[in-house]
């Protein structure tokens, strides 16, 4: 042990002593035996830490692990945390644009087909970017607000989720620009408000004049309107299938037409012919046979029971003792008896179709055989409350004698073989009923979702018009008089704001460059004569793809509503404000451990 005293020349061992001054003159000698005992006094104080620390296991594991510190030690092991302008602002742009380029190719009528496959393996095969987006199960949390802004013009519209995202994306890629430049996201977010509000302003002076006033159930101007929305989904087939969706919303157009539901046009699709096989039919097309014999019924008043046509069963099991042959036929003819006379009251209350929600028995199809009955089963509840609301009929909830008013009515209830299915037709052409349905008639499964998707987005452009008929010029026409108006407005701006507001206006060219590209035009060439063109005061001018040339588009009836294009920029707006704002991104471990393989231990059937 060393006692704190100076360690000098003579505390070391004689014999080492000896060796080093051999030959050595004395002050040398001193000096060497100076630094062999500084060496032994370095070799004793690391022995001892390391003594202290192998009898601690504290002082042990302080010594090989650094304590944490700042945010690390406030949040839970497996957190990320990214802050400042190149990991969380930059980076959330970059996701956005990635999810915008996705989309951006899908836009107009010659957008290309996205391919996807979601996690339960079904393929879609559509530039329906509502689809798109809702199937993509995007994770980054920036690119996610670009999908919520989609879903939120979706539920709104019914259409232009792809301008929503697509539009996003250009501008938060043109904020990208201003941010390497050295202005402050800030500054950029005050330029996009103003942007924004001024946009408004020039939307309402383009819109049509006389627009606002419309008659909804006029076929001819619905068709004229509804043409754009359902051909950039289906670019050649919109003079096919515009008439069609017209016919069933105008069937279905309540007295007051802010009250229109989508809910009240359906779709049936049938696989075999083609698109001009397809019709509206006034009322509902059930994808199955009747239960009985009994196909067709004309004028038929009908009852529908919630739970099924049956015998009820008892709560609890019961024991029946039988001590001879006459009780046990006995038996059997009470059961008999018991459906014979609700099977007859039905009957007697003047109906002549029964509707189940449930299993329909043996014993009571054998009656409403015997007593001229049509009997359906519509498993679906959701279904079946379409079906009332077509029929007006009330569901009762157990099998009893109908009350008059209780009773549907349809002129007539048939079934028929269409393609090779067989279906059940309920047709009130009288009017009064709430529901029409578009019988839509293609080659595959997929092409028949991808029609569907486009009478919905026609629906939803009927629904728009009943709130709000106002239209502005179509094919791009819109975009290059905001983008030339904006920036003449960012001119007369005198702070920051003008250099954002320049590029929100340059983010317009967007569209006509993407219309341009898809139909494989010179955008550059077409964006400049667009631009001449609105300059000479020609504001109606887009882009004419099936002539490859720029003139007056409302001479071909290519209008967009006004409501979409306002929601749209509103959303894709506020949606790029929102990610620019947002200058760090803490992610908390995700929960549970590895995700279990869904097709483990299952059978490929």
């Amino acid at each position: 042990m060393i006692d704190g005293t100076a360690l000098t020349a003579s505390m070391v061992v004689p014999e080492v002593a000896d060796a080093v001054g051999s030959g050595l003159s004395p002050s040398l000698k001193n000096f060497v035996l100076s630094i062999i005992a500084g060496g032994v006094v370095l070799t004793v104080i690391v022995g001892v830490v390391i003594g202290v620390a192998n009898f601690d296991p504290r002082l042990r594991k302080m010594g090989f692990q650094m304590q944490p510190y700042g945010i690390q030690s406030m949040l839970k092991e497996g957190h990320k945390h990214l802050s400042g302008l190149d990991e969380a602002v930059i980076k959330n742009i970059d996701a956005c644009k990635q999810l915008s380029n996705i989309t951006r190719t899908s836009l107009g009528p010659n957008g290309m087909n996205k391919m996807v496959i979601n996690h339960l393996d079904k393929l879609f095969v559509t530039n329906d970017a509502a689809t798109i987006v809702n199937e993509l199960e995007v994770q980054h949390p920036a690119a996610k607000i670009l999908v919520l802004a989609g879903k939120a013009q979706q539920e709104e519209i019914g259409d232009g989720a792809n301008l929503t995202v697509s539009f996003a994306g250009e501008i938060l890629q043109n904020a990208e620009e201003l941010i390497r430049m050295g202005l402050h996201p800030s500054e950029i977010i005050s330029g996009y408000k103003k942007a924004i509000n001024k946009t408004e302003e020039i939307l309402e002076e383009l819109v049509e004049k006389g627009s606002e006033t419309m008659d909804v159930r006029n076929k001819d101007q619905v068709v004229s309107r509804m043409k754009a929305a359902v051909a950039s989904k289906q670019y050649g087939l919109e003079d096919i299938l515009c008439p069609l969706i017209a016919d069933a919303c105008i069937q279905v157009c309540p007295k007051n037409p802010s009250n229109f539901n989508v809910d009240n046009v359906r779709v049936a699709k049938l696989v075999g012919g083609g698109l001009h096989d397809s019709s509206v039919v006034r009322g509902m097309v059930l994808k199955h046979d009747a239960v009985g014999t009994i196909k067709r019924v004309e004028n038929a008043k009908i009852a529908v029971f919630a739970q099924g046509v049956d015998t009820s069963a008892t709560e609890t099991k019961g024991t029946v003792l039988i001590h001879s042959a006459e009780q046990l036929e006995n038996y059997a003819k009470t059961e008999e008896a018991k459906i014979e006379e609700l099977i007859k009251a039905v009957s007697d209350s003047g109906a002549k179709v029964i509707v189940s929600g449930g299993a329909v028995g043996d014993m009571a199809l054998h009656f409403c055989e015997r007593y001229k009955l049509m009997v359906l089963k519509i498993s679906s509840k959701f279904e079946l409350r379409r079906f009332c609301r077509t029929t007006g009929s009330i569901a009762l909830l157990k099998l009893s004698q109908p009350n008059p008013d209780e009773l549907g009515y349809a002129d007539s209830i048939s079934v028929e073989e269409i393609g090779g299915s067989r279906v059940t037709i309920v047709k009130n052409e009288e009017g009064g009923n709430s529901v029409a349905t578009v019988v839509l008639r293609g080659s595959t499964d997929s092409i028949l979702d991808d029609l569907e998707r486009a009478v919905d987005d026609g629906v939803n452009t009927y629904k728009a018009m009943c709130r709000d008929s106002r239209v502005v010029p179509g094919a791009a026409a819109t975009e290059i008089e905001l983008a030339r108006k904006l920036k003449e407005f960012s001119f007369k701006e005198t702070g920051l704001d003008q250099y954002a507001i320049a590029k929100f206006a340059e983010s317009f060219e967007m569209v006509p460059k993407i219309l341009a590209d898809n139909a494989g035009l010179n955008a550059m060439e077409i964006i400049s004569t667009l631009y001449a063109e609105h300059a000479a005061g020609n504001t109606k001018v887009g882009i004419n793809l099936e002539e490859g040339a720029c003139n007056d588009v409302t001479a071909t009836n290519i209008w967009d509503l006004y409501v979409t294009k306002f929601f749209a920029l509103k959303y894709a707006a506020d949606a790029a404000c929102t990610v620019l704002r947002v200058d760090q991104i803490i992610m908390s471990k995700p929960a549970g451990g590895p995700k279990r393989d869904p097709a483990a231990g299952m059978d490929e059937d």
